[in-house]
C-alpha cells in the first residue's frame, strides 16, 4: 500500500469514527472534562487555592468511571449530552441546594434539550468549562444508619399534592435519625410541570433527598430513550448515578426503556448498554465488603423486564456477596427473590424489595377523618412508606403504615361473631404487609396452642369488602373508586372452631419476617349461642 492509499484509508477511518460518534452522541471532537474533587473548607462552593483535593474518589460521565489522583484531579471523555458527577464517598457529604437536593453533578449539554418537547428540559450550557470541580464536606457517617424510602408519590394534580402532604409528609416531618431519603420513581403523574411543586413539598422534610425517574416522569414525545429524562435532568440531575453512605454503596438507575424497542412505542423494563457499562465500571471499583443497594423503578422479575439485561447486571455483581435491590412501580408490596436458576450467581437468593407506595392505590378509596384517601393498595397493603436500616453490610426494612402506630404490621380480617356449633368453622385471614412466602405466621385462640397458618395467594377479603362498598352504594361516595383487587402475595388463612364454648375470645397472631423479627396482632371474636329459627307456619 502506497502513501496516498494510506492517507485515504486514514481519512476514511476518521470519517467513520466521526459518524459513529455523532450517531451515538459520544465524543465528536475528543472533548475531555477535567477538574478536582476537593474539601470545601470554607463552604463557599468554590475551590480555593489552599483547599486540598481528595484522592481515590470516583467521578463518572454516566458510562466511564475515573478515580481522582493524589491531588484530587480526574479526567473523563464527554460528548454533547453528558452529566459529569462525583460518586460521593463514605465520610463526606455533598452540598445541598435550598430544596435539600444534593448537588453532585454538572450538566454538559451545549445545545440544551430538544426544543420540541412539551415540558421544558435543560437550557443550553455552552462550552465545556476549563474545570468541573466537585465540593465535599467531611461528615460523620456511622456504619449503622437508616434511610427513608418513598414508593411512587405520583401526584397528578394539586389535589394529589395536598393529599400527599397531609397523608404522608406531615407525618414524616417529625421523624428523626434519618440520614437521607430516596423516592423510587413516578414522582409525578405525567404532568412534568409538577416537578417544581413536588420539590417544594419534599424540601419541608429538611433532609437530603435523592430522586429517581419513573415511567410517569418521562418526556415521551422525544422517541429516543436517552432523551426521555430531559425534564427530570433539569430538576434533579442525572437519572443514573451512585453515592455512598456508611458502609453502603447506592446505585440509582433509570430502568425504563422508552420507547419499547420491541414495538417502538410504550415502555419496557431494561437497561441501555451505557447504563450497564456504568454499573460494571462502578462496582468493579467498589469494595466487596460493602453493602450494594441497587435502586430502580420497575421490578426485574417476569416479562416486564428484559431478561438479558438482568443477566448482565447479575454478572457484574457476582463478586459482591452483600447486595439488595429495591423498586416501586406496581402499587403493591412484595418481596421478590432471585435464585441461581434465574441468573443470580450466588447460592443465597438476591432480595428485591418491591415497596408499597406513598400514593397507595393512586389516592383512591374512602376518605379518613382528615379528608385524605385511605388509598389501600389492590393487594390489601395499606399505604405508607419504609425505612431501610443499614448496619455495616447487613440491612432490615421497616414498613410504616401512614397514620398508624409503627407496631401495626398486619391486618386481621376475622368474623366478629361465630355461632356455637351451628357452623363447622369460620375462616379468618391475615395480611402481613412485609411477609414473604416462607414467613412463619401462627395464631391461637384464647390461651390455646399456637397453630401454623396457611399461606395462600388470593384476593384479600378485607380489601374486597371495602371495594364492594363502591358497587353496593345507592349514592355516590366522595373520593375516587379504588382499583380492582388482585391476588396478595402475603396473605395467610386460619380457622376459628365453632366447637368453642360460648364466650369472648382473643385471636392472637404472631408473624416472623425475613429478617427474623416477630410482630403480633390480635382481634376479639365472640362465640354465641345460635338464635332459634322461626317456626314455619
Amino acid at each position: 500500500m502506497n502513501t496516498i492509499q494510506l492517507k485515504r484509508c486514514s481519512q476514511w477511518y476518521m470519517a467513520c469514527v466521526l459518524a459513529f460518534c455523532l450517531i451515538n452522541g459520544t465524543v465528536a471532537m475528543a472533548q475531555t472534562a477535567t477538574g478536582y474533587v476537593y474539601v470545601d473548607e470554607n463552604g463557599n462552593g468554590k475551590r480555593d487555592r489552599r483547599e486540598p483535593g481528595v484522592s481515590n474518589v470516583s467521578v463518572s460521565n454516566g458510562r466511564d468511571v475515573a478515580k481522582t489522583d493524589a491531588n484530587g484531579r480526574y479526567t473523563l471523555p464527554v460528548g454533547n449530552d453528558n452529566i459529569v458527577f462525583v460518586i460521593k464517598p463514605q465520610g463526606y457529604g455533598v452540598p445541598v441546594d435550598s430544596l435539600m437536593l444534593p448537588r453532585f453533578y454538572y450538566i454538559h449539554k451545549p445545545e440544551g434539550s430538544p426544543e420540541t418537547m412539551k415540558y421544558p428540559g435543560v437550557a443550553p450550557t455552552g462550552s465545556l468549562p476549563k474545570e468541573i470541580n466537585f465540593a465535599l464536606v467531611p461528615q460523620h457517617e456511622p456504619s449503622q444508619f437508616r434511610a427513608l424510602v418513598f414508593g411512587d408519590p405520583q401526584v397528578y394534580s394539586q389535589q394529589d399534592i395536598d393529599w400527599f402532604r397531609k397523608g404522608i409528609l406531615e407525618e414524616v416531618s417529625g421523624v428523626d435519625r434519618v440520614a437521607f431519603g430516596i423516592s423510587l420513581g413516578d414522582l409525578v403523574g405525567d404532568n412534568l410541570l409538577l416537578f417544581a411543586d413536588y420539590k417544594r413539598e419534599m424540601a419541608a422534610l429538611g433532609i437530603p433527598w435523592y430522586n429517581m425517574v419513573g415511567n410517569h416522569d418521562l418526556n415521551w414525545e422525544t422517541g429516543v430513550d436517552s432523551l426521555t429524562d430531559e425534564s427530570f435532568e433539569r430538576h434533579f440531575g442525572p437519572a443514573n448515578y451512585a453515592f455512598e453512605y456508611g458502609n453502603a454503596h447506592f446505585i440509582v438507575l433509570d430502568n425504563i426503556l422508552s420507547p419499547d424497542p420491541r414495538k417502538n412505542s410504550g415502555y419496557w423494563g431494561g437497561l441501555r448498554d451505557d447504563q450497564l457499562e456504568f454499573v460494571e465500571n462502578d462496582v468493579a471499583q467498589t469494595d466487596t465488603s460493602k453493602l450494594i443497594v441497587l435502586a430502580y423503578h420497575i421490578p426485574m422479575a417476569g416479562r416486564s423486564f428484559r431478561e438479558a439485561d438482568r443477566e448482565k447486571l447479575f454478572e457484574y455483581l457476582k463478586n459482591h456477596p452483600h447486595v439488595m435491590m429495591m423498586c416501586g412501580h406496581t402499587h403493591l408490596q412484595r418481596q421478590n427473590f432471585y435464585t441461581e436458576a434465574m441468573g443470580w450467581r450466588r447460592a443465597k437468593p438476591l432480595h428485591e424489595y418491591n415497596a408499597g407506595t406513598t400514593s397507595g392505590d393512586w389516592y383512591s378509596g374512602e376518605l379518613d377523618e382528615n379528608n385524605v384517601p385511605y388509598a389501600t393498595m389492590r393487594d390489601g397493603t395499606e399505604k405508607g412508606y419504609a425505612f431501610l436500616n443499614v448496619d455495616g453490610n447487613a440491612y432490615t426494612i421497616d414498613y410504616k403504615v401512614a397514620g398508624k402506630d409503627a407496631a401495626y404490621q398486619m391486618n386481621i380480617f376475622a368474623p366478629s361473631v361465630v355461632a356455637h356449633r351451628r357452623d363447622t368453622r369460620a375462616d379468618f385471614f391475615v395480611n402481613f404487609f412485609m411477609g414473604a412466602e416462607d414467613s412463619q405466621v401462627e395464631y391461637r385462640v384464647g390461651d390455646g396452642e399456637w397453630i401454623a397458618m396457611q399461606h395462600i395467594v388470593e384476593v384479600d377479603p378485607s380489601y374486597l369488602t371495602g371495594f364492594r362498598n363502591w358497587d353496593l352504594t345507592d349514592e355516590l361516595m366522595p373520593g375516587r373508586r379504588p382499583s380492582n383487587p388482585v391476588p396478595c402475595a402475603h396473605l395467610w388463612r386460619g380457622a376459628i372452631s365453632a366447637e368453642l364454648p360460648v364466650g369472648t375470645y382473643t385471636v392472637s397472631v404472631r408473624a416472623t419476617d425475613m429478617f427474623g423479627r416477630t410482630f403480633q396482632g390480635e382481634q376479639a371474636v365472640q362465640i354465641e349461642q345460635p338464635k332459634p329459627l322461626p317456626k314455619v307456619k
